[in-house]
């Protein structure tokens, strides 16, 4: 076997080794020496030359990619799994012709969906979603991303939180953590605005805690301006130091008839 392969195939045991064990530290350092080592395979993006080895070498490539962004989801690392998703995306794309289906594949591309559904990256999520083909769109890692969008834009929040107990993956998780924070904050925001209390065992059903313990950790975490009160939340604190302000009728009254009487030159 060509000795460049032998040092990446050995390091990559090593690095996955590392990896089963959750040493991050150790995975960080032998990724790095990785991705180095990739650099002399010629047969890899985004030259593709026609090599003695290319399949062999576009594989590893591949599988040491596809680790690097499981690695950097575990590492909570939205930056890292960025720069390594798109690393990895051309084995998915313009290697496809080349190389066997990575069972991978799939719940990787629905980690990336999620990922910008996250991030609130609405337009790239459905740019992602226009490469993909009919048979990727039915497969369930990419129809539990498109199912959760559809469900944010509608506000059906108690769908998107729910979805958290059903994730294709277990990788998943991290981001669906992330997404239900982010449901969870807006719902907080809206109840807080259209009620002066709310009982303990409503906020908790509204905001889908299973346990009053939950609701109390996420309200001392996230709201503490919030008052728990004999069985009642009092958002009361909250719309008392939101100063109100004086809505200047007369000076819109005056541009608005301003408007009107330009328009009316112009016609």
């Amino acid at each position: 076997m060509d000795p460049k392969i032998t040092e990446v195939s050995q390091t990559f045991e090593r690095f996955k080794a590392a990896f089963v064990r959750n040493d991050f530290d150790t995975c960080t350092r032998l990724l790095s020496q990785l991705k180095v080592l990739l650099t002399s395979f010629t047969s890899l993006p985004p030259l593709f030359q026609e090599t003695s080895n290319a399949i062999h070498e576009l594989t590893i490539a591949r599988d040491i990619y596809e680790h690097a962004v499981v690695l950097s989801v575990k590492m909570e690392d939205q930056d890292a799994f960025e720069r390594d998703f798109f690393q990895l995306k051309p084995y998915y794309t313009d290697a496809r012709g080349r190389l066997p289906a990575s069972p991978q594949e799939y719940p990787i591309l629905g980690l990336n969906l999620l990922r910008l559904l996250v991030q609130n990256r609405i337009a790239e999520f459905h740019t992602e979603l226009e490469l993909l083909s009919q048979s990727a769109l039915d497969n369930p890692c990419i129809k539990h991303a498109v199912e959760l969008e559809q469900s944010f834009m509608e506000g059906a929040y108690h769908r998107v939180l729910s979805a958290r107990q059903t994730v294709p993956d277990a990788t998943y998780a991290y981001f669906m953590d992330l997404l239900a924070k982010t449901v969870r904050d807006e719902i907080a925001g809206c109840s807080e605005k259209a009620y002066d209390r709310l009982s303990t065992s409503d906020a908790r059903q509204i905001l889908l805690f299973s346990s009053d313990k939950e609701l109390l950790q996420y309200v001392e975490k996230e709201h503490p301006e919030w008052e728990m009160k004999n069985g009642f939340i009092i958002f009361q604190k909250v719309k008392d130091s939101v100063p109100c302000k004086e809505i200047p009728s007369l000076q819109l009254i005056t541009q608005t008839l301003s408007y009107a009487r330009e328009l009316e030159r112009i016609v």
